[in-house]
């Protein structure tokens, strides 16, 4: 498999010989507007100074016809506003190609993709894909109040070593079970330890990532969702340190652009 980081929690990935690109958030860097500007979502971060931050931070390391080029699916973990783009009249995914099938996580989001256009919308749980097959897997999106639902995924194939894509999830016995259950030879995680007020701490930490090392100590870590959410809390520089004074080294944390293959 081949995993390319574009940035933040969107990836794209060659598994089996199918692409898929994973939670596409395709906007260009933003100089205006700020997370407290989000519509509907009016959350405090724990430092005010980062709510006058307007998202995401970085540019895309690719232009979107690039990124979308050769893309056979969609994968949309939950509906966010940093997984897929929000237009203002409500509707999401302006830019994708609306024929291109993706898969929801539920039946509410999968609504939301047809509402805006989608016309080729399934619902995760367990998918066959020709060899492939796609298994939804439970996440918990914060650690005092989740912030809504949101899921992990399983891919797998003959032939091809089995990823994890975690999702937006703090540790939990939801993913533990997961990571025993399928033994996952690559794990994603979304770890940039993003926080509010309201819901605590969203996804992982350091600590969260060692737990899964102790888990399933054969597996690598891939350290994804970084750098570019004004309520995260550990930079790609921070966690490394964090991970080298935990003993955490079979991990990858690749920079925006960077490609992966395992």
């Amino acid at each position: 498999m081949k995993i390319q980081q574009i940035r933040n929690a969107t990836l794209k990935i060659n598994f089996a010989g199918k692409i898929f690109l994973v939670d596409p958030w395709l906007i260009g860097k933003q100089k205006f507007g700020s997370f407290i500007d989000i519509p509907n979502k009016p959350f405090r971060t724990p430092d005010p100074v980062r709510e006058e931050i307007p998202m995401p931070i970085f540019e895309l390391p690719a232009t979107v016809e690039e990124i979308l080029r050769g893309v056979d699916f969609y994968v949309l973990t939950h509906i966010h506003p940093d997984h897929i783009d929000f237009s203002p009249d409500g509707t999401l995914g302006a830019p994708l190609d609306k024929n291109i099938p993706i898969f929801a996580q539920n039946s509410q989001d999968a609504d939301a993709l047809k509402h805006s256009g989608f016309s080729n919308v399934e619902i995760l749980g367990e998918n066959i894909l020709g060899d492939i097959k796609l298994t939804k897997t439970p996440a918990r999106h914060g650690t005092v109040n989740p912030l809504g639902e949101a899921c992990g995924i399983i891919f797998s194939a003959p032939n091809e070593k089995t990823l994890y894509i975690v999702g937006d999830s703090v540790w939990f016995d939801g993913v533990q079970n997961s990571l025993k259950n399928f033994r996952p030879d690559v794990v994603i995680v979304n770890a940039c330890a993003a926080e509010t007020v309201e819901n605590g701490r969203l996804i992982m930490n350091d600590e969260d990532i060692d737990c899964i090392r102790k888990t399933l100590p054969t597996a690598q870590i891939v350290v994804s969702h970084m750098d570019n959410v004004a309520h995260a809390t550990i930079t790609r520089h921070e966690m490394r340190g964090l991970l080298a004074r935990r003993g955490v080294e079979n991990y990858f944390m690749p920079a925006d652009g960077q490609t992966l293959e395992f």
